[in-house]
């Protein structure tokens, strides 16, 4: 399995985690770099968001992009109007570039999904050129992701079973600090760094936060609907208490924090 993200539609995903992606990706640009007349990969492209990015901050010179879930490649693909871009579907694990192909790999929001994260980023690091970059961005899931804590502690709350689910989302692959470092120098790269990013997540109201998950997008979603309709609602009702804390519903801000690293591939 390349990826334990649950992917159900992509305006769900969107609503989920596409327009957090958006506002991440120029952040995560200006911590990897890049250069007018690169040619970049965009590994975990999803719907596009950090693909669509890349021109705006380089006036690059080809952009690939690459999903496991043929949903989200369909609608990047659909939405795409650049003829430098490519967007397939593919395995992030077994990717059909060839060694040396692109100036840099980059991957955002999605190596803590993949579990063979090892076998990805060094995917990553045998399609890029020596000397070129490769980078890497992932959710802080366990100390700087409060929204989703508070899914998953409330859910836990009001039923028991869902403490696997709680513990493996808060520690996935890679989403400690440290770990991507590690996980980079273990693969070869050099002159690696890291560093923290951090964005807002604004929502309008409680539905705005629960649609996506209601309609089974992600782990939370996948959590919710393989439960029955009566506990579906006990869950809702839960976590709307905890989105709401005492107050009218209505507008809600979180802070997300992501770990950025990125590396250099040995001049061979």
């Amino acid at each position: 399995m390349a990826s334990n993200f649950n992917t159900a539609s992509a305006d769900q995903y969107e609503l989920l985690m596409g327009r957090w992606s958006r506002r991440l990706a120029p952040k995560f640009l200006a911590f990897s770099g890049i250069a007018d007349g690169e040619e970049v990969l965009d590994v975990g492209c999803g719907t596009g968001s950090l693909t669509f990015a890349i021109p705006e901050a380089a006036n690059v010179k080809r952009i690939g992009g690459i999903d496991f879930s043929a949903v989200y490649a369909e609608r990047a693909a659909a939405l795409n109007k650049d003829p430098r871009i490519v967007i397939s579907q593919g395995d992030a694990c077994d990717m059909p570039f060839a060694d040396k192909s692109y100036d840099r790999a980059l991957s955002l929001l999605v190596l803590h999904h993949i579990p063979d994260a090892p076998k990805a980023i060094s995917e990553m690091c045998r399609v890029v050129r020596p000397g070129g970059v490769v980078a890497a961005c992932v959710w802080d899931t366990y100390g700087g992701f409060p929204l989703f804590r508070m899914f998953w502690d409330t859910v836990a709350a009001v039923d028991p079973t869902a403490d696997k689910a709680r513990n493996g989302g808060y520690f996935r692959p890679l989403a400690q600090a440290g770990e991507l470092t590690e996980a980079f120098e273990a693969a070869g790269l050099e002159d690696v760094s890291e560093d923290t990013l951090l964005i807002r997540l604004d929502f309008q109201d409680f539905e705005d936060f629960w649609t996506p998950i209601a309609a089974g997008e992600g782990p939370h979603g996948a959590y919710v609907t393989a439960k029955s309709p009566d506990q579906q609602q006990r869950v809702k009702q839960a976590v709307s208490a905890a989105y709401e804390s005492g107050r009218p519903d209505g507008p809600r801000s979180f802070y997300g924090v992501a770990l950025a690293c990125r590396g250099r591939v040995p001049q061979r």
